[in-house]
This record gives C-alpha cells, sequence and structure tokens, in this order.
C-alpha cells in the first residue's frame, strides 16, 4: 500500500464535559462519541507509521493557533459541533485552507449545506431526486397545514446529527395538537428550526460512498433489521438506538449486510446514492440514508458528509463488508487530501468588485462569448442558491463568521424581496446551474442615485475567469436602468488587499476616502467611487 509522505492534524471538538459528565446530561453520549473516533482514528495512522498530532478545539476560533502550532500539511476533521454555535463546525474546513492545509471529507460548503435537513431535502428535490416532502418550522412560528402533506409525520431538529432529538414521540400520526407539541419540544430543546417529513415506509437503509481518486464507490448497501419491532414500536433509528446500549432499541437494530433486496431496487439505490453525492458535493466519504415502502419505492432521507468513523458507525461495517481494513480507508484519505494539497494555498477573495469603463472592464461582447461557451450564464438568485453561495464566501477564507453571518442576512433579504427590495442579487451559474460567483448590490439609503456593491464572491476554483468581471457588467446595467449615478465600494487597507485595490483603479473606480482602524486596529477602509453614465456602463454578459 502506498504511504502518504505527509504528516497530519487529527482535529476534534471537545466534547461538552467529557471527563465528568454525570449520568443524564443532555445528549452526552452522541457528544463524547466523537472520542471514540479519535481513537480509532490514532491506532489506525499508528499502524500506518504515519506521523500525527491530536488536537481538541472548543471554538471555531481556537483553530487557527492550533494550526499554527504545527506544519502538517494535512488534517483529517473529526470537528463534529461547538458548544452553543453548533454550525461553526462547519467553517473548519475553510479556516484551515485558507492557511494552507488540505483536509479530509466535505468542505464548508457541503457541510453548511448538508447540516441543515430542509435545505439539503429542498436542493436534493430540486435535482428530481426522491425526498419525504415537508416543511421547516423556524422558533417562533406557527405550523400551517396548507404547509404540509398528509401525515403520517416525523419530526426532527434541522442541524443535529446522530439521532439527537429524536425517540418515539417524534413520530406523529396527523395535523393537530400532538404535532404542535413535538416541534415546541425541538424548538425548547434545541433552539433550531423543525424540520416535519411525512414519514414513509418501513424499512431503512444506510449506503456508504468512498472516494478513491477519481472513483467514486458505492460500498455494499446496509439495512437495519426492525424485525424484532412489534406495531408498538416505529421502525426508527433513534437516538437509543444509536447510544444507549441497555435499551431494546439499540440490542435489536442489527444491521443486515449486504441489504436484502431485488437487483433492480439495488441499483436503483446505488444510483440514487451516486447522484445524491454529487448534488451536494461531497468528497472523501459520505453516508446517505434511505427509507423504503412495501411497494419498493425508496425515499433519501438525508446525507451525511462527514458521517461517524469510528468502529461502532454504519460506514466502518460497510468498509469491512467489501473487505476494505480500516487502514486502507485512512491511507485513502490522505491520498485524496495530499492529491487537493495544492489547491488548499490561501487565495485573496474577489471582496467587493465593481466594475470600470467598457473599455478598461473586459466586460464587452468577448467576455460574454467567454462564459457562454463555457456553459455559464448570469441570472437572478434563487432559493436554492443559497446555501452554495454561503458556503462559496466561507471557502474563500477570508470572512469572519460574523461577516458570513450579514451576508447571510443580505441575501436572505434579497431572495424574500426580490426585484423590487433594497438587495439585488445576481449569481453566475454554470452548466449545471450551481452558482460559481455572486454579487449583491442596492440603492445606499438617504441617497438619490447613488448605489453601493456590498458583497461579490468567486467559487476559488473558478476565479481568474472572468466570473467577477462579468456579474458586475450586468450590475452595473441594473443600476443603470433604475437611475443610478454613482457607485460605491469598499475594501481593507491592509497589505494583502493591493490586488483588489489595484484592480478597482485599474477599472476606472477613484481614491474617495479612508478612514484608518474601520475594520480594526490597523485594518483601515479604503472608499472608491465611479460616477456611473450609460455611456460607462459595461455590457457585461447576456443570459
Amino acid at each position: 500500500m502506498r504511504r502518504s509522505g505527509h504528516s497530519c492534524l487529527v482535529l476534534y471538538n471537545v466534547p461538552k464535559d467529557a471527563a465528568h459528565a454525570p449520568p443524564g446530561t443532555f445528549w452526552v453520549e452522541s457528544d463524547v462519541g466523537v472520542l471514540e473516533e479519535v481513537e480509532t482514528v490514532v491506532g489506525g495512522l499508528t499502524r500506518l507509521g504515519i506521523r500525527h498530532r491530536v488536537a481538541g478545539v472548543k471554538g471555531l476560533a481556537e483553530v487557527p493557533s492550533v494550526l499554527a502550532e504545527g506544519a502538517e500539511g494535512i488534517v483529517i476533521n473529526l470537528v463534529e459541533s461547538f458548544q452553543g454555535v453548533p454550525d461553526q463546525a462547519n467553517f473548519v474546513p475553510a479556516v484551515c485552507q485558507a492557511h494552507g492545509r488540505a483536509v479530509t471529507g466535505g468542505d464548508t460548503p457541503c457541510l453548511i449545506l448538508t447540516t441543515d435537513k430542509g435545505q439539503t431535502r429542498a436542493v436534493l428535490q430540486s435535482a428530481g431526486l426522491p425526498c419525504p416532502q415537508g416543511a421547516t418550522v423556524r422558533v417562533g412560528q406557527g405550523i400551517r397545514r396548507s404547509q404540509l402533506p398528509p401525515g403520517p409525520y416525523i419530526v426532527k431538529p434541522a442541524y443535529s446529527d446522530g439521532s439527537e432529538g429524536i425517540d418515539p414521540d417524534s413520530i406523529v400520526q396527523r395535523f393537530g395538537a400532538a404535532l404542535r407539541k413535538a416541534v415546541r419540544r425541538v424548538h425548547a430543546g434545541f433552539g433550531q428550526p423543525a424540520v416535519i417529513e411525512r414519514f414513509v415506509g418501513h424499512r431503512e437503509l444506510n449506503v456508504s460512498v468512498l472516494q478513491r481518486g477519481n472513483r467514486i464507490d458505492v460500498l455494499p448497501l446496509v439495512e437495519i433489521d426492525f424485525s424484532a419491532f412489534d406495531h408498538s414500536r416505529p421502525r426508527i433509528v433513534d437516538y437509543a438506538a444509536k447510544w444507549l446500549p441497555d435499551t431494546f432499541e439499540y440490542q435489536n437494530t442489527p444491521r443486515i449486510i449486504p441489504a436484502r433486496l431485488p437487483a433492480r431496487t439495488a441499483e436503483r439505490v446505488r444510483r440514487l446514492t451516486l447522484e445524491a453525492w454529487h448534488v451536494v458535493g461531497c468528497r472523501d466519504y459520505a453516508r446517505v440514508d434511505f427509507r423504503m415502502d412495501p411497494s419498493g419505492r425508496v425515499f433519501i432521507l438525508e446525507v451525511n458528509a462527514n458521517p461517524d468513523i469510528g468502529p461502532e458507525g454504519g460506514l466502518v461495517s460497510a468498509l469491512l463488508a467489501a473487505g476494505i481494513t480500516y487502514e486502507e480507508f485512512l491511507q485513502t484519505l490522505l491520498e485524496n487530501a495530499a492529491a487537493r494539497l495544492g489547491d488548499a494555498e490561501p487565495k485573496t477573495p474577489r471582496r467587493f468588485f465593481s466594475l470600470g469603463r467598457p473599455s478598461r472592464c473586459g466586460g464587452g461582447r468577448s467576455d460574454r462569448k467567454r462564459l457562454r461557451h463555457r456553459g455559464l450564464r448570469i441570472r437572478s438568485s434563487v432559493p436554492a442558491d443559497r446555501e452554495v453561495v454561503l458556503g462559496m464566501l466561507a471557502r474563500t477564507g477570508f470572512f469572519r463568521p460574523d461577516e458570513l453571518e450579514v451576508a447571510r442576512e443580505v441575501l436572505d433579504d434579497a431572495l424574500a424581496t426580490g426585484p423590487g427590495g433594497s438587495y439585488q442579487s445576481l449569481v453566475a451559474a454554470d452548466r449545471t446551474g450551481r452558482a460559481r460567483g455572486w454579487v449583491c448590490f442596492g440603492p445606499t439609503p438617504c441617497t438619490l442615485g447613488t448605489f453601493d456593491v456590498y458583497w461579490i464572491a468567486v467559487d476559488p476554483t473558478w476565479q481568474s475567469r472572468g466570473l467577477g468581471t462579468a456579474l458586475m457588467g450586468r450590475a452595473e446595467r441594473q443600476i443603470a436602468r433604475r437611475g443610478g449615478r454613482m457607485v460605491v465600494i469598499e475594501t481593507s487597507g491592509q497589505p494583502r488587499y493591493t490586488s483588489t485595490r489595484q484592480f478597482y483603479m485599474k477599472l476606472g473606480y477613484q481614491y474617495a476616502a479612508r478612514i484608518a482602524d474601520f475594520y480594526g486596529p490597523g485594518d483601515d477602509k479604503i472608499i472608491y467611487m465611479k460616477s456611473l453614465h450609460s455611456s460607462e456602463v459595461c455590457p457585461g454578459t447576456g443570459s
């Protein structure tokens, strides 16, 4: 077996009170489960003779200092959640990439999407994949019957994994008081939106996937055996079945490997698994969970981009059934990451791009032809773009979590209000419809004809292809049609933004002002502006 020449950092989240947690602490079993993963991974690396360091972090802010303590090129990412701000764990790959490290498992855009069960369902359905119908109820919102399919239903937290928050009371037969109670329980216990889905089927399948270089392999299909369950017990893999060894559910949900399915059904499950993998952008390894009804129809429940790789996890069981040792699995992860190591170098983000005169912006007819030749088009943002755009911003590695939250609010406002709102949002989409670039602009409050460009980003793997210029060409045309007379852009005065400032000036923007220490000590705000006349509008890119 080929050995990776890189040392690696095993990075994990420190569980809440892992060493001294009293019995019955809320979800402590699943939280502490990460330590089993760490122990298993470290054992495998030791047997392989691979140099490694192990570090636990309690929050995203600790990750840069932990990275700075060593020179490992590869990070094995076992960070599952952070206390109080669980979704910040999704940004660990972006932070590592910004520091020039390659990371195993899903990248930040993939983790952001797949952590949100409701958004994942929407994206999969928009790609034509079968999922249970359902709705997401945010904290403080009520439920409308018109939002829901016919019952029965299952109610679960939108962002939790490991079956947290799922037990027999999560199954509700019809719309009414019991359903409202189940939703309130999620809101109160987790502070998260509640996902309500139609409870479909009576059989559950887990399908693991392993990437080996450019090859994506579906491992042997796994079925959960519910044969010991009578009619009084819902056939679900709830929290007890995963984490509480003394319970009936834990002791009576063995795995059947390979699942006993008709050949045609098994092939359809494999095909749907691969399609889901590609739609949400998985890499290295993943697990896709299905339900199957008596007629043989299958429904995708969720995609686990970084599933449990501890000794009791379903992925490890599937590996062994495929004849793949744990050491071979780890070696594959390291080889995949090593191949990406050159792509992990930090890149300067295209934040707050703008355009200049057509003679200088390169956004004219030749640019349109180039983008069309590449299968790209510029269009207004739609809800399915939301997580892709937010992930793209995170992937640049330049934005703090609070800045990303502002971007989320701006994008949500643009999606909610449409063409007449304060924020206008455009994306450059590839042949599959996936957003590869984003721009957001709008009129400056309390001005006459002044517009701000609030955000612009281009997927790091798609930079230097004219997307930013083309997006701003379209934005400038729309500003002109709305009577805009001036465009204002802002950026940082730090040295790493030198090329960005040069770009603005090259496009005809003029330096207007500097505000010292605006973003932080030693981080000045630089303001550029351009008077906008119809003769100066870049042609942009047609759609």
